[in-house]
């Protein structure tokens, strides 16, 4: 009997795709993960206010991000209330750090002082890690040079810092976001198969947890389903069957097929750069700018996703899905 082929780690999905659902995910269950980096935020944070992420400012505190390309997708700046009784209020800077950068001490220290130096407010700096057990995660830079020193210490999450078993034990529903983030880093490595068992156990303690509304589940499962990327449409197929049997048949995985028209696209948009004629590329633009409309009103009145999330997720201007999103309602 032959082997079944191990999937290829060229066909996994782009890493720029990975960061951009990840992100959403992250803000999605923003006050837990608080509650996960952080033991005491219920005592400090005021959870019940609602968080303000600063994306414009961060791109204009950091310019740079948005030429790197990509960057931009990883790096969140939160406003966040304390819970003091006053309507203060402190930044959190989260960087979701899925490689092995050697500058990143340095950049994490140029993150604060740039924010300090605008905003002059108290700043709590975490550092995410997505990578494999063996990327570096430092929580320190320091300098030094003749008699003048500087060490700027921040907080660090190595997604590997807890295992597989203390993340399920765990009552807080961000836990299976880290494991995700866990297995996800199989993909090219095992058989397709395996991977759809570990993820189907991921989706299966999101459905136990019963944290969330039914809602707010499908958009974690349809993050699940696309963080960790199974290319093989049967397999898929099947995880539809099992969600909708372990939900009682309230969460219908369809939208996922939203998602798979980006990629789509995304192999064409590949093909037209390897040298397909002008008159042909003019054609297939149109219908790929089409199809990517279709993708965003989807993501909007299916998944509900803010502006930014969709904008991250479809990669377009954030000014284009609110033109969108405003036709939708004067269609209505």
């Amino acid at each position: 009997m032959n082997k079944k082929p191990i999937a290829n780690h060229n066909d996994a999905m782009p890493r720029k795709k990975d960061d951009a659902l990840l992100k959403a995910a992250f803000e999605e269950l923003f006050p837990y993960l608080l509650r996960f980096c952080f033991p005491n935020a219920d005592k400090v944070f005021n959870l019940r206010k609602s968080f303000v992420f600063l994306d414009k400012e961060l791109t204009e505190l950091f310019p740079e991000l948005k030429k790197q390309g990509g960057s931009r997708f990883v790096d969140m700046l939160v406003k966040a209330f304390l819970k003091n009784g006053k309507e203060e209020w402190i930044l959190v800077h989260i960087e979701i750090q899925g490689g092995s950068t050697k500058n990143f001490p340095k950049r994490m220290f140029q993150y604060w002082y740039r924010i300090y130096d605008r905003y002059g407010v108290d700043i709590t700096a975490l550092a995410i890690f997505t990578g494999n057990k063996r990327q570096q995660h430092s929580d320190m830079f320091h300098k030094t040079f003749m008699g003048t020193e500087i060490t700027y210490r921040y907080n660090a999450y190595h997604i590997f810092n807890h295992s597989e078993a203390e993340l399920l034990a765990m009552d807080n529903p961000f836990a299976l976001i880290v494991l995700a983030a866990q297995k996800a880093l199989l993909q090219g490595k095992v058989p397709e198969e395996l991977l759809a068992d570990q993820r189907l156990a991921v989706a299966r303690a999101l459905i136990q947890s019963k944290k969330f509304s039914h809602k707010k589940i499908e958009k974690l499962l349809v993050f699940l389903k696309n963080f960790i990327y199974i290319r093989n449409d049967e397999i898929n197929r099947k995880f539809d069957t099992q969600i909708e049997q372990l939900t009682g048949g309230t969460v219908t995985m369809g939208i996922i097929e939203t998602i798979k028209k980006i990629e789509r696209e995304e192999g064409i948009e590949i093909g037209m750069k390897k040298g397909i004629e002008k008159g042909i590329q003019k054609g297939m633009e149109k219908g790929m700018e089409q199809g990517k409309q279709d993708v965003i009103e989807n993501l909007i009145t299916k998944l509900g996703l803010s502006d930014k999330q969709v904008a991250d997720i479809a990669e377009v201007p954030v000014s284009f899905v609110k033109k969108i999103r405003a036709a939708l309602k004067k269609n209505k």
